[in-house]
């Protein structure tokens, strides 16, 4: 992702795609998945990591002040998206606005990544090698998952896996699409600069920086404020690649996608954005629930 200042408008209906692209991960239950928020990321970072038993307790607990802090301060932020986008979503998209409201968000995700960056920076002082070694394990398995998912020998096979999932995404939205708006996303995906080979290569890049990077600061014991600058400086990594050719790659590709957002937005039927107003008002009455009682 990249940083843009500006929000308004129509730009929030190019959240829709966006949102359950990257946001809700393909969940069907909103509520399950935020309700259970601090377990999930419990088991997802205990796989990468593995942490003893006399950590667990430490993380464990770090996991659910962070989950109520999001619920309490960050989930309000949200909801006047969803809201909005409601009164919005049976209007045209441009590209332009698609990339500004996937800006904002990005702005309004900044106060709970850097959340994240605090409490992963207290807990690396209890990390060691043999913890080093398992997440190094794990990102070489999950690399091969990616490469049988994203690098099929067979290209047709590869554009189809391709079109599967982004017709899923599109179609949680604003439900199932028809023969001409399929048509749309296969062309929209054959057309797409989307390298996975570049893309598996890169991931591999900044996974060897992320290890590379905890391994030196466990080395020189480095302390609290050193370790934050150090996560935040990978995220930045993360986010626009140090290689001047791949950094190209991703605006080039974030591009494409905003304008491919607002091709498939505006090949869908007013029945079908109706049905994705409907999705939007469920979304935001499960995440409404969440909400602490006043006072």
């Amino acid at each position: 992702m990249s940083r843009f200042p500006f929000f308004g408008g129509r730009a929030i209906i190019g959240s829709l795609l966006l949102l359950s692209a990257f946001m809700l991960g393909g969940c069907s239950s909103i509520r399950l998945a935020y309700g259970n928020a601090s377990q999930l990321a419990w088991w997802w970072i205990d796989g990468y990591v593995d942490f003893s038993r006399e950590q667990a307790p430490q993380i464990k607990d770090g996991l659910d002040r962070f989950a109520e802090w999001h619920r309490r301060t960050q989930l309000p932020e949200w909801l006047p998206l969803l809201a909005a986008a409601q009164a919005q979503i049976t209007e045209p998209l441009t590209p332009e606005l698609a990339c500004r409201w996937q800006a904002q968000a990005r702005e309004k995700f900044e106060p709970t990544l850097q959340r994240a960056l605090s409490l992963a920076a207290d807990a690396l002082p209890g990390l060691g090698e043999e913890q080093f070694r398992h997440l190094e394990q794990r990102y070489a398995k999950r690399n091969d998952e990616m490469k049988r998912d994203f690098l099929d020998d067979d290209p047709q096979e590869r554009q189809a896996a391709a079109v599967k999932r982004t017709l899923a995404r599109v179609e949680q939205v604003y439900g199932r699409l028809g023969d001409e708006q399929k048509r749309v996303v296969r062309e929209g995906v054959a057309a797409s600069p989307f390298d996975p080979a570049l893309w598996l290569a890169e991931r591999r890049l900044r996974q060897a920086d992320v290890l590379q990077t905890l391994r030196r600061l466990a080395a020189e014991k480095a302390d609290s404020p050193q370790r934050l600058a150090a996560l935040r400086a990978l995220v930045e990594r993360s986010e626009r690649s140090p290689q001047p050719a791949y950094a190209a790659y991703q605006a080039r590709l974030a591009a494409y996608n905003c304008a491919f957002v607002a091709r498939i937005h505006n090949a869908t039927t007013p029945a079908q954005r109706l049905k994705a107003r409907d999705n939007l008002r469920g979304w935001e009455d499960d995440l409404r629930s969440f909400l602490p009682p006043p006072g």
